[in-house]
Order: structure tokens, then C-alpha cells, then sequence
């Protein structure tokens, strides 16, 4: 599903580009024989860079540059990269020239004009390419993809890092939440759009038409942010159910109940709960807007829903059985993990369901002893295990709730019970809990201070 709109949205960014590229006010870049491919990208990238012509010419350049980009393999396109980074990169003789003046200039105001000059002298060139292809049909989503490339790189190109650095500061830019407009996605929204939404699902995958239909119906709610420069493409979208009280399982939540042959509304629901929010763009990692969303959702809930009083997530402890798995690990080798002797017997009881063979592969097959310990453990993790380089906390779910002020609510036993569930979190799941009254002190305790609001029952967990 997601290759087939994917190759529809390349094959369409090619044609565009095709048309500009083709314009007479451009000269041929073609490869002819006496060129190697290096020498004609440098040339292409140099012709885009000197800017004659005006800017249709700058932008057919700029397009025949990008359609040959799209035409190479991963290969082709880090090589091309590579000469892009060190041969139209910052001018270092040029900044060290500057610097010298400046540190030999002996007035403040001789020293405010160099300190002008090396801000302009450390704007790599490449820049102005990648602000060329901004301004293209469809070049804001291939800037976005062409970051996506450059992360997924990472280990085998790692003299790229510069470029992904400054693009991401473009893209940050670019995508600030002024610019995203909030969008209701229904079953009577375009097919492609429902087509990428079924793709781009990350946390409880869509199996089917019949049911992203279920996960659209009157007692659900779905809302995306779109970008201006990418209309047909959603940034980050959330789902919600409407219910009455707090749910514990997401299989039980994601049907949606039939009454008399029809999908059922939602006028007595009284309570929201945010059970995926799924990033739909791998090259926007690390440029947050998702804090936004939900606050911008529930407000408008509340405007529609008035008899919505409680607003709450159904997540998932994607690191949990990681964290176990590394203490464990810690523990064989005699290495100090600094926990509490109690989190060790914990631990240690719950050894085998690791192994290669464990004694069960769902949280139907486990006992009450070993349940009291997990519970105990997804607890103590939730509200203690931090991340030593920044302290906050080492689950990303809850680090990313916590910090938009939430609190944990609830943890749910069999929240989730199939095999991506148990392979995370033994089928634990959490809610979190939005109570608008204490969002910001919520907010301002953990990133400020690193205090985790809790409810009295999660607390209790702890023995």
C-alpha cells in the first residue's frame, strides 16, 4: 500500500520537475561523453548557484538538477552529496581571514561589521540550493524525504551529517507551528489522503478499508496537521475514541460498536481518549509539533463535545522490556545498576520471560506472581528510569506526555495482548492523563524540576 502512493508521489515530483527542467530558458545540462558524472554535477551545481537569468531560469536549473537527483540510486545520490558538502560547503580560509581581522581590529564597530561578515561567511552554499528547491512544485515534501535519506545514513555516510544538520534547521524553520493548519480527516475525505493515513499508521497498524472505516466513525475522531508547501500530505495525525470512563485495551477500543445496523454516535461519551498519534514524516524527526496537536485537538473537542470531561491517551511502554532486558544483562555480569534490591528481585523473577523459550508469549499465560512484578517494575520505570544525559524519562511515549504535562493515570494489565504488545511491554499499556487544570504546573515540574505526576494508584503499585 504505502510503495504504491509513494512511487505515485515520485513519479509526479519527476514529472513537474521534468516541465521546468525542459523550459527554453534553460541550456541542456545533459551528460555527454567528455563529462564524467562528477564534473556534470559540479557544473550543474554551479550554474544553479550563479544565478542568471532571472528566477525562472534559476528554478529550471534548479528543477533539472533535482530531476537528475531523483533519477540516481542511494549510491549516486550520497556521491552526489558528498561533492554538494565538499566542494560547495563554508568557505574555512575565507571564515579564518575574517577572524584574524577581527581579532586584530581594535574598535567595537569595526568589529560589529567582521562579526556581519562571518555570519554571511559561515552560510554554506549548498544552502541556496536546497532554498532553490524549496520554491519547486512539490520540492518542500522532497526536502523533507531528502532528510528522511540523510538520517537513515547515518552510520554508512557519516560526512553527511553537516547537510542533515542544516537542513533541519531550514525544515525547523520552514515548519514552525504558525504555518501548520489543524484538519479533520473523515471517511469522506479524499481517498489518497485516507490512503497515506492507512500507511502511515506507526502504532496500532490499520488492517484494512473496512477498518480505517471503524477507526472514522461517528464515535472517532481523527485530525492531522498539513503544511501549506505540502497540502496532500499530513505531518502527524492523532486518533481518538469517545467513550465513557477511562479504557484499558486497545483491541476492545479500536472496534467500534454496531446498534441496529449502524455505527454507533457519540452524544454520552464523556471522555476522549488519544489511543495513536503517529509522526507521518520520517524527515521532520526531532522538529516537534505533537504537543501542539494535542492541545489543539482537545480544544477542539471541548467546542464540539461539551459533555466531554475527561481527556486521556491509551499508550504503549515501547521501552519497557528493553530497560528490563539491559538491567538484566547488568545484573549477569556483576555490573552496578544502582537500582533498589526490591526492583532487582522484581527483575530477577521475571528473568525467564525473556529467554528463548519462554513459558508464555502473551499475558494470558502468566501467573499472578509474575503479573505483580511487571506491574510492580512498569511502575517503578515509568516514575523513575531517567536518561543520564538529560534526565528525563527513558520511555519516549512517556517523556513526550510527561513533557506536555500530562500525568500517569493508569496502568493496564493486558492492554495490550498481541505479539507487538508482549515483545514491548509483556501487553502493558498506560494512560495518561490531560487534566486541564494542571497541565502547566504539571508541565513546569518535569521539565523544570524532573518530577513525574502520578495518580495515587500508580503510586500504590510500588508497594
Amino acid at each position: 500500500m504505502s510503495q504504491t502512493f509513494l512511487d505515485r508521489t515520485l513519479d509526479n515530483l519527476r514529472i513537474a520537475w521534468r516541465e521546468l527542467r525542459d523550459s527554453p530558458v534553460v541550456r541542456s545540462l545533459g551528460l555527454d561523453e567528455s563529462h564524467t558524472r562528477q564534473e556534470h554535477w559540479r557544473g550543474q551545481i554551479a550554474d544553479c548557484l550563479a544565478r542568471r537569468g532571472g528566477a525562472v531560469s534559476a528554478r529550471s536549473r534548479a528543477a533539472a538538477l533535482g530531476h537528475d537527483f531523483l533519477r540516481l540510486d542511494d549510491d549516486g545520490k550520497r556521491q552526489f552529496l558528498h561533492l554538494l558538502v565538499n566542494e560547495f560547503g563554508v568557505d574555512r580560509d575565507r571564515v579564518a581571514a575574517i577572524m584574524t581581522d577581527w581579532n586584530m581590529a581594535d574598535d567595537l564597530a569595526e568589529q560589529a561589521l567582521l562579526e556581519s561578515e562571518l555570519r554571511a561567511a559561515l552560510v554554506p552554499p549548498f544552502r541556496e540550493i536546497l532554498k532553490e528547491f524549496n520554491s519547486l512544485p512539490q520540492g518542500v515534501k522532497f526536502l523533507v524525504d531528502l532528510r528522511s535519506d540523510l538520517l537513515r545514513w547515518r552510520k554508512e555516510a557519516p560526512g553527511l551529517g553537516i547537510l542533515e544538520r542544516d537542513l533541519k534547521t531550514l525544515l525547523a524553520s520552514w515548519f514552525d507551528i504558525g504555518f501548520l493548519e489543524l484538519q479533520r480527516i473523515t471517511w469522506h475525505s479524499p481517498a489518497a489522503l485516507l490512503e497515506k493515513l492507512i500507511a502511515y499508521e506507526a502504532v496500532h497498524a490499520i488492517q484494512s478499508w473496512d477498518d480505517l472505516k471503524r477507526r472514522l466513525a461517528p464515535d472517532r475522531r481523527c485530525f492531522a496537521f498539513f503544511h501549506p508547501g505540502m497540502p496532500d500530505e499530513p505531518l502527524i495525525f492523532v486518533e481518538v475514541a469517545l467513550v465513557n470512563g477511562i479504557a484499558g485495551n486497545v483491541d476492545a477500543l479500536i472496534q467500534t460498536k454496531q446498534q441496529d445496523g449502524g455505527m454507533e454516535t457519540e452524544p454520552s461519551a464523556d471522555t476522549a481518549i488519544f489511543y495513536s498519534i503517529s509522526n507521518a514524516q520520517a524527515g521532520l524527526a526531532g522538529i516537534s509539533f505533537g504537543d501542539f496537536l494535542i492541545k489543539r485537538v482537545v480544544a477542539e473537542l471541548q467546542r464540539d463535545l461539551p459533555n466531554l470531561k475527561q481527556f486521556s491517551t491509551l499508550s504503549p511502554i515501547p521501552r519497557l522490556r528493553h530497560w528490563m532486558d539491559r538491567q538484566l544483562d547488568a545484573m549477569a555480569q556483576n555490573v552496578e545498576t544502582g537500582l533498589p534490591k526490591a526492583i532487582e528481585a522484581a527483575l530477577r523473577d521475571c528473568d525467564e520471560l525473556m529467554g528463548p523459550k519462554p513459558p508464555a508469549s502473551s499475558p494470558d499465560g502468566v501467573g499472578e506472581r509474575t503479573r505483580t512484578n511487571i506491574e510492580y517494575l512498569s511502575a517503578w520505570y515509568l516514575l523513575n528510569a531517567r536518561r543520564p544525559e538529560t534526565g528525563s524519562s527513558f520511555d519516549p511515549v512517556a517523556h513526550f506526555h510527561l513533557s506536555n504535562g500530562a500525568r500517569v493515570q493508569r496502568l493496564n494489565w493486558n492492554g495490550n495482548g498481541k505479539e507487538n504488545g508482549w515483545t514491548q511491554s509483556f501487553g502493558m499499556m498506560v494512560n495518561y492523563l490531560y487534566d486541564l487544570s494542571m497541565i502547566e504546573k504539571n508541565h513546569e515540574s518535569y521539565v523544570g524540576q524532573g518530577k513525574i505526576a502520578a495518580s495515587s494508584s500508580v503510586k500504590r503499585l510500588l508497594r
